[in-house]
């Protein structure tokens, strides 16, 4: 430990001087970290682990926050229980008290954050930084006192802990019931050893060395509406002249037993810069796998931090499994739609185990509750399930499963999760398509009251599954079955292109339903509209209607009514003819901000093109109308690299990456710029789907030991390199070179026996070289290739 970071504390009932462990800020010194804005420090922040997290604002305060269960989503949560709803600290010198309840400053690091006060006293600034361990119902707080002065200075330093020991949403469904929290200290171990009073629920909390005092007098202002105790340690620290000393606090929490939160406190508090140092190293692994470097920093920049964001949104209950969970802070628990996005985006960043955990997970759970292939749209920590699922989270599951199956090419993973894949499509349209024509009645993403007949994307969906589910039969070896399966994927198909395609909106249909659905449904869009003053929607929903109400009482056909985003899924999917594929992209672009794409397009206004203010103000009520958010921007992207328009996919990209950093440093809000939830786990679909699948163009088939790359790279990236991109047991990496008409790739992998197929669009180049060698080129339905093998391949194209 250098001079610079000694740290002592002296304790008033002590002779001698205790020194603290080594300062964990030492390990993030050469860390990458991201400063907040000083207009956004009232809002929150997450310091995240895989068993506990927390979530309160970035000044330091932890106000009540959250919908789903009424101000209580923030603090910290240890799955399925609360521990507390947060924290106060303060600092007395000549028995003057300052409470530490606005900080000036506020960095955030991938695994980490921390809070800076500035002159807190005479000469006193003070640092608050927190990490989670891995794998640990556990968290370490540790505060640094800066003293500036030539002469040392002794201060009173109280930490003051708000319990709240309460179950998750949903908690009643499985007798989780709250009680009143009681604190007991245990001067032995100088701790402070809290229990709901009713349930075998713990938060212990203390630091490594003794308290001078202890109380339960509430200190610092903090407001609470839960059944939680207030409880205090207080120290006595003297910090040499012009030095820093630290002290950090522990805590630790259970739903088992107090034996077990001792157990992993004592573990931390001995282990905290050990673990910290694993957390570290295990993040610089995430941020060299999949590693991409483009001429646009900011986008490099926000791609690798929401590998990041990712990593924080784990969430292991050992009784019930580890997964993705879809955001914080109001939805810490498991989605079957947002976790097939997410996995699907996922595996193409090389973490495997994640993914698999995650499958098992959903799967688990949905076989439970189901037991018919239907796959859960919402489940809580407890295992309690709010909502049996969605028709989309069926055909989802059947492509995230495909998805998975052709980046590790895993025979046995296909094999266990094959069988739900087959019950659900039987499902789908034995149980939801009354008129038997292939197209599932029910609620699909949009959740507006009504929209559930046959819907765009459920449509869609089901296309894409089918076509899935016929590869996947086909490798386990039942041909009948893919050939039956691949019927129905082009049936669906030709219907998508007919049915849903309406030319005079030069959009696919938001639904099929009959004359007096629709009816109902542009009664309620026009009420929405006007209550949102968009008066161009009105206007356009009354043509609509007075063109409805001329139509046969017996009409079913395709209507546009919401411009909903899901209209867009058929160029995601790659599902829509070409003709009509770029008309539906050109009229989707006319519903954005400056941030991306409207969740309902009729929410848009003529604003709406150049504001790129907050969304934040002004919402007294938790709603997502007139939301723009990054998975419907992310389904616009992919779309649009489906149909060869990389530039315009970039310019989508471009807008989801105005809203990185833009509230919380280092991640991506929900709804944008800044509502909703502070990370969102679909981010992971938008970004590395449209990156590392489309500009990269690498699409393995891992079972046969292939990879094709068929890049399609903006025209602005005239070089472009990827790292360390797993599939089955290879890892290739690639650099891009574009000058003039020449191209240059150097592609690498681990095995070089694997096969590459590397593809341009027909005619694009005439002379290919490989390793310095011209070579003959194979064509194909829409391409050229080459393929070719070996651990090192220089191609040069023009």
């Amino acid at each position: 430990m250098t001079a610079g970071f000694a740290a002592f504390v002296l304790l008033s009932t002590c002779v001698q001087q205790t020194v603290a462990q080594q300062p964990l800020q030492a390990l993030v010194k050469q860390v990458e970290s991201i400063s907040g804005k000083k207009e956004y420090l009232a809002s929150p922040f997450v310091t995240a682990g895989n068993r506990l997290y927390m979530v309160g604002h970035q000044d330091g305060r932890f106000p009540d926050l959250g919908w789903h269960i009424t101000g209580e989503m923030g603090g910290i949560w240890d799955h399925p229980i609360k521990l507390m709803d947060g924290f106060t600290a303060s600092v007395a010198i000549d028995q003057k008290e300052v409470c530490l309840d606005k900080a000036d400053a506020f960095i955030n690091y991938p695994f980490a954050n921390k809070h800076l006060y500035q002159q807190v006293a005479d000469g006193l600034d003070m640092e608050r930084f927190q990490f989670v361990p891995d794998n640990k119902e556990s968290m370490v707080v540790e505060y640094t006192f800066i003293n500036k002065q030539s002469r040392p200075l002794t201060l009173q330093f109280t930490w003051t802990a708000h319990t709240d020991l309460r179950p998750t949403w949903l908690g009643e469904r499985t007798n989780m019931v709250d009680a009143p929290d009681q604190a007991i200290w245990d001067a032995k171990s100088q701790v402070w050893v809290a229990k709901d009073q009713k349930n075998d629920w713990f938060v212990v909390f203390g630091a490594n060395v003794p308290a001078r005092q202890h109380h339960q007098n509430k200190g610092c202002e903090f407001v609470s509406a839960g059944k939680g105790c207030a409880a205090s340690l207080v120290y006595t620290i003297t910090v040499p002249a012009n030095r820093k000393t630290q002290l950090p606090i522990t805590i630790a929490g259970s739903y088992k037993s107090a034996e077990a939160a001792r157990r992993t406190l004592a573990d931390v508090q001995k282990n905290a810069y050990v673990y910290l140092k694993s957390k570290k190293d295990r993040y610089a692994t995430i941020d060299q796998l999949a590693s991409v470097h483009v001429p646009d920093k900011k986008l490099e920049q926000a791609f690798r931090w929401v590998k990041y964001n990712t990593d924080w949104l784990i969430r292991e209950v050992p009784e019930i499994g580890r997964g993705l969970s879809a955001g914080l802070p109001d939805y810490p628990w498991w989605f079957g739609a947002d976790g097939c996005y997410t996995l699907s985006g996922l595996i193409t960043t090389g973490n495997r185990q994640l993914v698999y955990d995650s499958v098992d997970l959903l799967n688990k759970i949905s076989e439970k509750e189901n037991g018919n292939g239907r796959i859960i749209h919402e489940v809580s920590t407890n295992g309690a399930v709010y909502n049996p699922g969605n028709l989309n989270e069926v055909p989802q599951f059947a492509s995230m499963i495909a998805a998975v199956y052709r980046w590790t090419g895993d025979k046995n993973f296909l094999r266990k999760y094959f069988p739900t894949v087959k019950k659900g499509m039987s499902w789908l349209l034995a149980e939801n398509d009354k008129d038997k024509n292939l197209l599932p009645d029910g609620f699909g993403m949009m959740e507006i009251h009504g929209m559930n007949s046959e819907m765009i994307d459920v449509a869609v969906y089901t296309q894409e599954a089918f076509a899935n589910a016929a590869y996947m039969a086909s490798e386990l070896g039942d041909k009948t079955l893919a050939m039956d399966y691949q019927r129905k994927a082009s049936t669906l198909k030709t219907k998508i292109n007919t049915d849903f395609w309406v030319p005079e909106s030069g959009s696919y249909a938001d639904f099929i339903g009959t004359k007096a659905e629709a009816l109902q449904l542009v009664e309620g869009a026009i009420v929405r509209a006007d209550t949102l003053h968009k008066p161009w929607a009105v206007e356009e929903l009354k043509a609509t209607q007075r063109k409805l109400r001329a139509l046969p009482d017996d009409t079913k056909k395709g209507f546009v009514l919401h411009h909903n985003w899901v209209v867009n899924t058929p160029m995601e999917t790659g599902v829509a003819d070409p003709d009509k594929a770029d008309i539906a992209l050109r009229t989707a672009s006319k519903f954005t901000n400056p941030f991306g794409l409207f969740v309902t397009g009729i929410d848009r206004d003529e604003s709406a093109g150049t504001d790129e203010g907050s969304f934040t103000l002004n919402k007294k009520i938790f709603t997502y109308t007139g939301a723009v958010m990054t998975l419907p921007t992310g389904v616009a992207t992919i779309g649009e690299n489906k149909y060869g328009h990389p530039d315009k996919a970039l310019g989508y990209l471009k807008r989801m990456t105005k809203t990185f950093s833009y509230a919380f440093p280092g991640s991506i809000y929900e709804v944008s710029p800044d509502y909703g939830m502070v990370t969102q786990a679909w981010n992971m679909y938008s970004y590395a789907v449209p990156i590392i699948k489309q500009f990269f163009g690498i699409r393995p088939e891992a079972s046969r030991k292939l990879i094709v790359i068929q890049p399609q790279m903006p025209s602005a990236w005239d070089k472009a390199s990827i790292e360390k991109v797993a599939t089955g047991d290879n890892m290739v990496s690639m650099d891009y070179a574009k000058a003039g008409e020449q191209l240059t790739l150097l592609i690498r992998q681990k095995q070089p026996n694997w096969t590459v197929r590397l593809a341009f669009s027909k005619g694009k180049y005439r002379n290919w070289q490989v390793n310095g060698k011209k070579v003959s080129v194979q064509s194909g339905t829409d391409s050229d290739f080459v393929e070719l093998s070996g651990s090192s391949i220089r191609v040069q194209l023009q």
